[in-house]
């Protein structure tokens, strides 16, 4: 009788039967590297046509000028034509053709070259940032797209999502700040509500205008680095405290609560190490409001927090705090601890003079939006709210009814 093959055999799918070893291991993290390799690839194509489609149409839009060529509604015509013979595809409403058109306009002001002019040093930067990320434009793409994609855009924009660019040309003022979303979305994977809360707090103006004294006392690369991670105002909207006057424990406990939201404010790469970290010196206990470690820094950030303006005598206990993660945490392969001071207001001068003396690199930043619990609502005030508008609605529905039947 002919034995029947395991696939028509019922069974139970288990572990059994084996002796796994070290090829068996090695093997099988090839065979899922290779599946990721090609779900990016695949990924990065379907994002490439559909970017390159999104591009061309809207610059035969410009080109054509097609609103004086063909009438006001030819957009709209547009639009209708290919949904007629694309029913399944969601990308032709007449709102997306507009932005694909004004997608092309946002870069391309006057002529071409302009636009090939102001973008290409600034995304050779980013090619040469994120060249792990340049990868996953795999050889096939490069080929066959380069010289098609790579004569219209740059060949990056496809590391970025349709809606992402959108987001992005609709509220960038320049193309210098959109190039510098274009390269946050590419660096950190940004989706698009982090992108979009990174351009609402104005991380453009706000990256690297932080009061320092990071080149005095920093290698100019690590100095650059540390500037660019570390913000001049941090939004902490996601902090309530209970009353308008606080201190800066319950100011830390508000931010500690959910930490999650913390790390997303103070940006990627940072670890919480602890908050209130002991400092047992000369018998004298001192605590660090919030420690952190950086992984692309490579270094510790011991952050103190003041729920009132900066001092002068502030920036003396924070370079203590610097000096003790040095002496006491830092690992010989650390970069040198920073100093972080988050305050309700500053004034620069104030803190520069300061930092005269200190050998340590430190920054001061500002905070806002902390939510004040009781200025908020009630479930009973927002119940009764509800209430009085839906009773607005009605009254407001019955009206309109009674105008329709006049």
């Amino acid at each position: 009788m002919k034995k029947k093959s395991h696939l028509q055999q019922p069974i139970m799918v288990s572990s059994h039967d084996l002796h796994l070893d070290g090829d068996y291991a090695e093997w099988i993290a090839e065979v899922k590297h290779r599946y990721r390799s090609a779900q990016v690839k695949a990924a990065v194509k379907v994002n490439v046509e559909k970017l390159l489609f999104n591009w061309l149409l809207g610059r035969d839009l410009v080109q054509k000028k097609a609103e004086e060529r063909w009438g006001s509604g030819v957009v709209e015509q547009v639009s209708l034509d290919l949904r007629r013979e694309f029913p399944n595809e969601p990308g032709f409403s007449t709102r997306n053709l507009w932005y694909m058109k004004q997608w092309y306009l946002f870069y391309f002001t006057d002529d071409e070259k302009s636009f090939l002019h102001q973008v290409g040093s600034e995304m050779q930067k980013i090619e040469n940032q994120y060249s792990a990320k340049v990868c996953q434009l795999d050889r096939a793409i490069q080929e066959e797209k380069m010289h098609q994609l790579g004569a219209e855009i740059p060949l990056l924009f496809a590391l970025v999502p349709w809606r992402h660019h959108v987001e992005i040309i609709t509220k960038c003022k320049s193309i210098d700040e959109a190039m510098f979303y274009i390269g946050k979305t590419i660096e950190q994977d940004l989706s698009r509500d982090a992108l979009i809360n990174c351009i609402k707090a104005n991380l453009y103006e706000h990256q690297g205008r932080i009061a320092n004294n990071f080149s005095d006392h920093l290698p100019a690369i690590q100095s650059k680095l540390v500037q660019e991670v570390l913000k001049e105002n941090y939004d902490f909207g996601f902090a309530t405290v209970e009353h308008e006057i606080y201190d800066e424990n319950e100011m830390e406990k508000a931010l500690t609560r959910n930490v999650t939201d913390l790390l997303l404010e103070m940006g990627t790469g940072f670890a919480f190490i602890g908050k209130q970290k002991e400092i047992i010196v000369g018998g004298h206990v001192r605590k660090i409001d919030l420690l952190f470690y950086h992984i692309r820094l490579r270094c510790y950030i011991a952050c103190e927090l003041k729920a009132k303006p900066f001092e002068p005598e502030f920036a003396g206990k924070l370079n203590f705090y610097v000096n003790a993660i040095d002496e006491l945490v830092r690992a010989p392969d650390d970069n040198p601890t920073i100093g972080l001071l988050i305050c309700s207001d500053m004034n620069k001068t104030e803190v520069q003079w300061s930092f005269k003396g200190i050998g340590t690199p430190m920054g001061v930043a500002t905070y806002n939006n902390i939510r004040i619990k009781d200025m908020l609502p009630s479930k009973e005030q927002l119940k009764e709210r509800m209430e009085l508008l839906q009773k607005e609605m009605r009254k407001t529905k019955m009206l309109m009814n009674n105008l329709d039947r006049q």
